[in-house]
């Protein structure tokens, strides 16, 4: 048997410390003309095209997922990518599938093998891109409303401004299923957020046996928490909760869902770039919708609204964020026809330590 050394081991061995080098998972064409594009073209609403300073080319075409989604699919995306791309295929950060063309000869029949299967073609552009969301429901304990439904029911209702319809600039939604929001809500041109509107009850009677206290009290970001000797468990402020959820998460004790009185909050006017003006957290617009599954049709009626209103009112190259700061956000619940509550303000005494970070408005 042959003797490895120690140099040897270290060339062949696989260990699960960090992710793999993104370089073994580049297309060759894009390998050979790293860090030397010249320019870029979107040909259709979901097809673009990078060409090098050499003169080659690669395509992108890019199709909508569900974000969850079933083996068989992944399968059936793989192999669709090895009869035309070689095998190279990639998701993007808000989930859509883009497959890597090197060969414009596979341009025109992958395209029409993804219609034939019911992949829907777009995203690219001035346009609606696949919704980023969390878990929702199907996985997260402490979920105040669903994630998949809710998206699915608003990306029926939008998938004409994903496919064909243009809008001034791209527009980014998201959804987040608790105000901890592990998706990218605070920074979305419009986004839904799920909000709990409880004080959470405690059940003393487990919190005991089951939860660790030091770690229930460090849990809460406002220090609502507290110790209780006299019950051996902990006691909560109720002026100072904030209804996050964070207890819940260490201490199933402490039950904060209500599926009566989970609801849903739209903010909008987030964005994460830098052209034009500043990254943007978003603004609260809409403190609160009932959960109404499995198809949310006010929520769905009020997203559509903003997005045909901004469609009509916003310039050229204008976000979402970007068409309010310029009109007033006054004017833009004007013409959105919403009604400002008193939620959206920011009336917290030491406010100066949220300017400019909070989602609520300065009074």
């Amino acid at each position: 048997m042959e003797k490895i050394t120690a140099e040897k081991a270290k060339e062949i061995r696989r260990t699960d410390v960090g992710p793999p080098h993104y370089g073994q998972f580049l297309p060759p064409v894009i390998k050979k003309n790293y860090g030397r594009w010249k320019e870029h073209e979107i040909l259709s609403p979901g097809v673009m095209v990078h060409t090098a300073e050499s003169g080659d080319k690669i395509w992108s075409v890019r199709v909508a997922t569900p974000r969850l989604i079933a083996t068989d699919t992944v399968r059936e995306v793989c192999d669709i990518s090895d009869k035309y791309c070689g095998g190279y295929v990639r998701w993007t950060s808000r989930n859509n599938i883009e497959f890597l063309v090197s060969d414009e000869k596979n341009l025109e029949p992958i395209q029409k093998e993804l219609k034939e299967k019911g992949y829907m073609i777009g995203g690219i552009g001035p346009r609606i891109s696949n919704m980023v969301h969390t878990q929702g429901w199907v996985h997260c304990h402490g979920a105040a409303t669903d994630a998949s439904g809710l998206v699915k029911a608003v990306m029926d209702e939008l998938a004409d401004y994903f496919t064909t319809k243009e809008l001034p600039n791209k527009l980014r939604l998201a959804l987040a299923c608790c105000v901890n929001m592990c998706g990218a809500v605070h920074c979305s041109d419009i986004a839904i957020v799920a909000v709990h509107t409880k004080v959470p009850p405690i059940d003393h009677a487990k919190l005991g046996k089951i939860c660790e206290i030091p770690t229930v009290i460090a849990s809460c970001p406002t220090k609502a928490i507290s110790p209780d000797p006299a019950t051996k468990s902990v006691k909560l402020k109720e002026e100072r909760c904030m209804y996050c959820g964070n207890c819940f998460t260490v201490c199933p004790a402490i039950d904060i869902k209500d599926p009566y009185r989970d609801g849903i909050a739209i903010v909008v006017g987030g964005k994460v770039n830098s052209l034009r003006s500043n990254p943007k957290f978003s603004k609260l617009v809409i403190p609160y919708m009932s959960n109404e599954p499995p198809r949310w049709p006010k929520v769905v009626a009020a997203v559509k609204h903003i997005v045909d209103v901004y469609a009509k009112n916003a310039r050229k190259h204008e976000r979402v964020g970007e068409w309010a700061d310029r009109i007033g956000w006054e004017k833009f619940f004007k013409l959105t026809g919403i009604e400002f509550t008193f939620q959206a303000i920011d009336d917290f005494t030491f406010m100066r330590d949220t300017l400019r970070t909070a989602s609520t408005f300065k009074w």
